[in-house]
Order: structure tokens, then sequence, then C-alpha cells
């Protein structure tokens, strides 16, 4: 990757965000527990990884409606992450206020995919 745009996807604001995301989810699992390594580190940078992969994946569908299916399975694991932050709080293995830059990301990512999703259904 030479840094030139090569597809589509690539150039959505939506997908660049998840990557960030994911990159931050990868940063603070790092100090999780090592029991937790096939657990919620797994299950976090799994939900992480798959925002992104099913935005560029929906991005080369033909259909509208199969496009709008992968933008919803992003969501979906949007959502799934969320739970898994959540958890990780309750779990002690990151703290609460340690999260701002997570939930603003989520927010502008989740709006972003909202977006594109009308977008696609129109």
């Amino acid at each position: 990757m030479n840094g030139e745009v090569s597809f589509f996807f690539e150039k959505l604001d939506v997908w660049n965000r998840s990557i960030d995301l994911s990159a931050l989810i990868y940063k603070i699992t790092k100090s999780f527990p090592d029991s937790e390594k096939f657990g919620i580190t797994n299950q976090l940078r799994r939900a992480s990884n798959s925002i992104g992969a099913n935005i560029a994946e929906g991005s080369g569908r033909k259909s509208s409606v199969e496009k709008a299916r992968f933008f919803e399975i992003a969501f979906s694991s949007l959502l799934e992450l969320i739970h898994f932050l959540r958890l990780s709080v309750k779990l002690d293995f990151i703290k609460d206020e340690d999260l701002s830059e997570v939930h603003s990301l989520i927010s502008e990512i989740s709006n972003k995919l909202n977006a594109l999703h009308k977008q696609v259904k129109q």
C-alpha cells in the first residue's frame, strides 16, 4: 500500500475511521489479562475488525440490497463491540473514563454508517 487509493471503500471516511477504531481496540486490549487472549480480547478485536471488513465487502456488492445488508452487519458488529467494552469495564480490565476516545469513534462511525445505509437504501 503506497498511499494511493485503489478501491472505492478506501475513500469512505467511515471505513477509515473503522480502521482507527480497530487499531485503538488492539492498543487497549494489549493490557488485558493473558487468560482472556482467546476470550474477551479476541471478541473485541474480531468485532472491531468486522466493522471495516463488512463496509469494504458491502461496497463491492452490485445490488443495493446486498450493500445494505453488509452495512447492517457492520452496525451489528459495532453494537457487539459496545457490549464487550461494557463487560471489560465491569471486569476491571479497563476504566470507563479511559473509553472516551473509543466512545467518540463509535458514535462517529455509527452516524456515518447509518448515513451510508440510508443512502444505499434510497
